[in-house]
């Protein structure tokens, strides 16, 4: 009796209930950072990467991000130079050249940035995004030479440049040679005012250290995501040296707002339409030319000068 007990429960009991298993995705679900929610993965993509009802806005890839501005998730990727992979020969725990070989494997992308042209809400326009996926964003020459060459792009196209910064800062296993992309930039932002072209800059989550030291607080027109971290230091090392307790949503979006330092908080569905109009105003473009993509004639325009780029 003892034996036949012993095998109902060893054996077919764990026989049926693999039967009747069902494999879940481990991406079906996606926990809100804040309330800890859990998010219908497809509800959260649909909502543009933002939890609905904290409207919690979740990081996305630079890719993520130019398949939601741009129109009919085209365009085209800008050529970005080589630059030498490892100038220093820098190693701390690990090698500079192998966490460059990680990080390229983890995020498909050669580096930080990516740079696209295309059509926004109809209106021409070049898109350079960070990826605080790739170290964080953040800043070395590879990244350097992205950002110049995309004000480079739109200097040539004539269309405003949009930036979307995220970032920790400068990359340390570059030295000086990641320090020397911030007056670079500079001089590149400075290109775009003399051409009198629009330089939008969108602050992300986060944002802080020497990118907003450089081009990231150069733009004619700052906007920002809600709850966006935007700094240079961190609010932990700023309170140790001033040795003051930081006032409530010190260094978020909205903090920066009141004290001017940001123009305005949009919403990530809002802001398509947003630097559209904006860039629309600014570039003098007739009224009516920026919702122009609802036309056949300009889905057709936009389609010869975009292609479709995997996702």
């Amino acid at each position: 009796m003892v034996e036949a007990m012993n095998w109902i429960s060893e054996v077919v009991r764990p026989k049926i209930k693999t039967l009747f298993k069902r494999e879940t995705p481990e991406n079906l679900w996606v926990k809100c950072p804040e309330t800890g929610q859990m998010v219908f993965h497809k509800e959260v993509e649909a909502n543009g990467w933002v939890i609905p009802g904290s409207e919690h806005h979740l990081r996305i890839t630079a890719q993520q991000r130019l398949k939601l501005m741009f129109d009919q998730g085209t365009w085209l990727d800008v050529p970005l130079p080589e630059v030498a992979p490892d100038p220093l020969k820098f190693r701390d725990e690990k090698r500079y050249a192998d966490r460059l070989k990680d990080a390229r494997a983890k995020t498909g992308m050669t580096d930080a940035f990516k740079v696209g042209f295309g059509r926004v809400a109809g209106l021409p326009m070049t898109l350079a995004v960070q990826d605080f996926g790739f170290m964080g964003g953040s800043l070395g020459m590879a990244a350097g030479e992205a950002f110049v060459r995309g004000a480079e792009t739109a200097l040539e196209k004539r269309t405003p440049y949009v930036l979307f910064a995220a970032s920790g800062g400068a990359r340390m296993q570059e030295g000086i040679l990641s320090l020397m992309q911030m007056p670079r930039t500079t001089v590149a932002v400075r290109r775009l005012n003399n051409a009198r072209l629009p330089y939008i800059v969108v602050l992300t989550n986060p944002t802080t250290g020497g990118v907003t030291a450089s081009y990231a607080m150069l733009g004619d027109v700052h906007f920002a995501e809600p709850g966006a971290l935007i700094g240079f230091a961190g609010p932990r090392v700023i309170e140790q040296t001033i040795r003051e307790k930081l006032p409530d949503g010190f260094q978020r979006a909205e903090y920066l707002k009141e004290h001017g330092m940001v123009d305005q908080v949009v919403h990530r569905r809002d802001l398509k339409g947003t630097i559209a109009g904006l860039c629309g105003l600014l570039m003098q473009v007739p009224a009516g030319t920026a919702e122009a993509e609802a036309k056949p004639e300009a889905r057709q325009e936009a389609r010869q000068d975009a292609k479709p780029v995997p996702a």
